[in-house]
């Protein structure tokens, strides 16, 4: 099993990045970005540029039908997936390998409930700080994929397969023991630092700081890190520690995804996060009042978002 064309469906900031990526070390014929005729046409009047370079993407229409990629990477937003999915059924086929670069733990399983979840890699992006305002994306980190079975002691043919292909274009990647473990680990570092960010209105640098956003960051992380121990991922101060020095990484005036769409009016993806969180504090009684307060300052401010 060899990697050699990927498709790339969603055009966010890590859809830019990562498109942008393998189209420099493979060839433009060689990577899709899935869009429909109208996106296609807004991308090539308004131009997409990364890092100040304008982007020469090989679009394809969802209903062009054509040999299956070897490798399919989602990167839209949860409340897109379903729509990206019927996007990329061109593009799955027997042996395809599909990664899911989305924040939260459940976008595996709803990928999988439809290709099959022998096609599906568990998957975290982390240390990246891509912001994408309008057309325009840049970022000073790119980060890595954390990615591989929910057991990864023995590589599976999938795992080698695309840690093989990200060897051969120099790109970034980790695959840890226990995916689910990382997976927990993503979504306590999101809940806490997308959340605080979009709330206090400020960037990485307002919670790289000691201040009071800081301290509602990590407090809201050590309640996902009850919720883990309840559900029996058991999360420690360990994972804080490390999440925290990936945050420590990230270039101070850069935002995430969430302070972004805030930005741009849209609503968020705060029921992945603080959400989330509550549903399952609830089924296990485990008490999360700072998650509770994000989730209630987050709902204000996007009242009248579309």
């Amino acid at each position: 099993m060899k990697i050699k064309s990927v498709a790339v469906v969603g055009l966010g900031a890590l859809g830019i990045m990562y498109a942008k990526y393998f189209t420099d070390k493979l060839s433009k014929e060689n990577v899709r970005v899935i869009a429909n005729q109208d996106r296609i046409e807004r991308y090539k009047k308004s131009g997409i540029y990364c890092n100040g370079q304008i982007c020469d993407f090989n679009y394809v229409l969802p209903e062009t039908v054509q040999k299956p990629a070897d490798l399919v990477l989602f990167c839209v937003k949860f409340n897109q997936l379903k729509q990206a999915i019927e996007d990329a059924k061109y593009q799955v086929g027997e042996n395809t390998i599909i990664i899911s670069a989305l924040n939260g733990i459940s976008s595996e399983e709803v990928i999988g409930r439809v290709f099959g979840f022998d096609k599906v890699l568990y998957c975290v992006a982390q240390g990246m700080d891509a912001d994408k305002l309008e057309n325009k994306m840049n970022y000073t980190h790119m980060g890595m994929l954390s990615f591989g079975e929910r057991d990864n002691t023995v590589r599976s043919e999938k795992v080698t397969a695309v840690a093989d292909f990200f060897d051969s274009v120099d790109f970034s990647y980790e695959v840890p023991q226990d995916m689910n473990h990382r997976l927990w680990g993503k979504f306590m570092l999101n809940t806490g630092v997308n959340q605080t960010v979009a709330v206090f209105e400020t960037n990485y640098g307002g919670i790289q700081a000691e201040g009071k956003p800081r301290k509602v960051m990590i407090d809201a992380m050590r309640e996902v890190i009850a919720l883990s121990e309840k559900i029996g991922i058991n999360l420690s101060e360990k994972d804080l520690t490390y999440w925290l020095n990936v945050l420590s990484t990230l270039n101070p005036l850069g935002i995430p995804s969430m302070r972004q769409d805030m930005i741009a009016g849209r609503k968020t993806e705060v029921g992945l996060f603080s959400g989330t969180a509550i549903a399952l504090g609830k089924q296990y009684q485990v008490p999360i009042p700072v998650n509770e307060w994000l989730y209630q300052k987050v709902q204000e401010m996007e009242k009248n978002f579309k």
